[in-house]
């Protein structure tokens, strides 16, 4: 196969239509030029170039062939200049995984001021409702960067953004419903169990997050109703359906219902993941994430109608 460099050796003839004036726009000996085209001449089987006396002049081969090689340098000048572009975090391509309770509250305002920064980028989202096939995306090089609660087994690096609450969703009229309650205050998981819970579907993280809450409190949940979304879960509750056990990212500002901590407070831990030698735009989205943190339910709890 050529190499670019007798290509460009070609090239540069035909457009200086001499030897001595190609060697000097590419720097180079004479001689040395000669060599790259008669190893060119040899891989294409054909005389590309006549040799006159004043000056050289394209076969037809060469004029066959000269449309290709200025297209195949074209080519990898842009290959150089988009690798180049991309190692200085300036352009590319990038691969984002997100649960999906976390896109809105917390990857969309980071990825938003990103993107200012990084016009050039662009961004593929895939959201999840499982933090452990999100890393296994990862780590068959179907992302190149992870944002979710922390999987059970990662290989990879791994960024803390922080800590979440999860919390409960009550529905109307509650008992345990305590106005005028904010954060840090609530039932116990005792207390909930006695109640219905709108749960998760199988596939979903917080399905097993919450059954292993319930094996090691020795409950057992009574599950009236379930779905893969948090956020629809939390409607779910709103609408009467139970108890939903959520984290606040799936609240969404301005979230309407009545909604309480767990004694103790529940919490999950929320990390970037990127594969091993992630590039420098995943690496430099991370380290936005981590500076923006987790989110946090931080307003008074709204107090149940009614209630007081």
């Amino acid at each position: 196969m050529p190499t670019l460099r007798a290509l460009e050796c070609f090239v540069a003839v035909l457009d200086h239509g001499s030897l001595t004036e190609a060697a000097r726009h590419l720097h180079t000996s004479q001689p040395a030029l000669s060599h790259q085209l008669a190893s060119l001449e040899r891989e294409l089987r054909t005389p590309l170039l006549h040799r006159l006396p004043r000056g050289v002049a394209a076969t037809s081969a060469g004029r066959a062939v000269e449309r290709d090689a200025r297209a195949a340098l074209t080519a990898a000048a842009a290959v150089t200049r988009v690798g180049r572009a991309v190692a200085a975090g300036i352009s590319g391509r990038l691969r984002l995984a997100c649960v999906e309770s976390l896109t809105a509250p917390l990857l969309a305002p980071v990825l938003g001021q990103w993107r200012l920064e990084h016009p050039e980028v662009e961004v593929e989202l895939a959201e999840f409702s499982s933090a452990n096939a999100l890393a296994e995306q990862l780590q068959t090089a179907g992302a190149d960067l992870g944002l979710t609660p922390r999987p059970t087994s990662w290989a990879g690096q791994t960024l803390v953004v922080g800590r979440e609450e999860v919390v409960l969703v009550l529905p109307p009229g509650s008992p345990l419903a305590v106005p005028g309650a904010g954060p840090g205050a609530g039932p116990t998981l005792s207390e909930v169990a006695a109640h219905p819970i709108v749960g998760f579907s199988i596939g979903n993280g917080l399905a097993a997050w919450l059954d292993a809450l319930a094996v090691d409190a020795g409950l057992r949940w009574d599950i009236v109703v379930r779905t893969r979304s948090a956020v629809t879960a939390a409607q779910l509750a709103c609408a009467g359906l139970g108890i939903a056990l959520v984290p606040v990212s799936a609240l969404g500002e301005g979230f309407a219902g009545t909604v309480s901590s767990v004694q103790p407070v529940l919490e999950r831990e929320l990390v970037v993941l990127l594969p091993t030698g992630a590039d420098e735009l995943a690496g430099d989205l991370g380290r936005a994430l981590v500076e923006q943190g987790a989110p946090a339910y931080s307003t008074t709890f709204p107090t149940p109608a009614g209630a007081g």
